[in-house]
């Protein structure tokens, strides 16, 4: 599955923008406050809708009005544009699900709630899921309109949600029979941001079952134990890059202790025993967590992470860039936030978007489509020079 398009509308910093061509790799940079965070937050608050309803997706953001655009108008509105060509294995259109959230008595509810696909470039779409403030239907033989039918015909199903607020993708995707709206939800329920925090990952934990790495990355030392243990030559490959990005390590282990803790050694080649994880440096165990976590053998549709440069020498920056470039490759879609160019000038026009805040609002423009950046990318100009010299207006250049 691959998100190509977003748009937000009445979305904290996102009064109206759009983002086109999204990259299978995809990196933000900008100003403080310009709306990196609230771009991945926008995945969050639809997960957070999705498990629990839309109220307290927004109680647990300040509620309504903190998340409503200042001078805005109209309903929030959030439309993402994706391509799942798992169906039926082979290249589907574009999927489109859309959403619009506003108040009814003072209560937070769903306006509509849509999903729907085009059938090759022309005609009209049809909307496989189509809910109206709790009440709506969902069509139950995609098979056939996947197959190609002339004759198609949709047969659909009328459902009634206990309340306004709640998702209809929240029922109808535990379904298999919905195979669209199924993988939608799944996408939601399997997207990850990463916010590492290095003392996390240096605490001494009980042993425990763990088999994906946290957000703050504080169970680093038990998924070690379970790749390691389960996954052997993933573990072996974690290592072999391991060695390569950090010169003089030879190994890693995850020890249990006689009280039933479980320590993170490090083994450095000039050294006869290894250290524990709370004596090798911030940016050794800051790679080690995100070799583990982009080698996990069971890949998140759509990986956040914010600002994966702190603590790393800038000399790892670009092999970084290449194990996230890699992982989109092998199928889960990657969003990165970023203040160095120092990583930027790893990238390519196509996989950078810049924020520009103005007025209160956020606008996303794509490097790529800049006349002027691409030519001087095409002459030998890297893209995090670029931005130094001001060339991406308004992103907030360092001095």
């Amino acid at each position: 599955m691959k998100i190509e398009k977003l748009r937000i509308e009445n979305y904290k910093v996102y009064r109206n923008v759009e983002v086109n061509n999204l990259s299978n790799f995809s990196v933000f940079l900008g100003a403080n406050g310009s709306g990196k965070s609230t771009l991945f937050d926008v995945f969050g608050f639809l997960s957070d809708a999705l498990k629990a309803n839309v109220k307290i997706a927004l109680n647990k953001r300040g509620g309504f009005r903190e998340v409503y655009s200042r001078n805005g108008s109209g309903p929030i509105k959030i439309e993402i544009k994706f391509r799942n060509d798992n169906i039926e294995g082979r290249r589907q259109p574009l999927i489109t699900y859309s959403i619009a959230i506003d108040l009814e008595n003072g209560v937070p509810i769903v306006l509509s709630e849509v999903l729907k696909y085009r059938r090759g470039q022309h005609g009209k779409p049809y909307s496989f899921l189509d809910f109206r403030k709790g009440v709506g239907t969902a069509i139950t033989n995609e098979v056939d309109y996947f197959g190609g039918q002339a004759d198609f015909k949709d047969k659909r199903e009328e459902q009634s949600l206990d309340s306004p607020d709640i998702l209809a993708i929240k029922g109808l995707g535990q379904f298999q029979k919905f195979q669209a709206i199924s993988s939608f939800r799944r996408l939601l329920d399997s997207w990850f941001v990463s916010n590492f925090q290095i003392q996390a990952a240096r605490k001494v934990e009980e042993v425990a079952l763990s088999e994906h790495l946290s957000e703050t990355g504080d169970n680093l030392a038990q998924v070690t134990r379970f790749i390691k243990d389960n996954y052997p030559d993933v573990f072996n490959s974690i290592i072999i890059k391991f060695k390569r990005r950090v010169p003089g390590m030879e190994d890693v282990d995850a020890e249990e202790t006689q009280d039933g803790r479980i320590v993170l050694k490090f083994k450095d080649g000039s050294f006869e025993d290894p250290f524990v994880a709370r004596y090798v440096s911030d940016g050794t165990i800051k790679m080690f967590a995100y070799l583990v976590l982009l080698n996990d053998p069971e890949k998140h549709p759509l990986l956040c992470v914010e600002e994966p440069e702190n603590y790393l020498h800038v000399d790892l920056l670009r092999e970084l860039a290449e194990e996230f470039r890699e992982y989109s490759r092998k199928g889960g879609q990657v969003f990165i936030s970023t203040h160095s160019p120092d990583f930027v000038n790893a990238l390519e026009p196509q996989e950078l978007f810049w924020l520009k805040k103005e007025g209160g609002k956020t606008t996303i423009e794509k490097a790529s489509d800049n006349t002027d950046v691409l030519l001087l990318y095409n002459e030998g100009d890297r893209l995090g020079w670029l931005w130094k010299q001001g060339y991406l207006a308004g992103s907030g250049p360092l001095k």
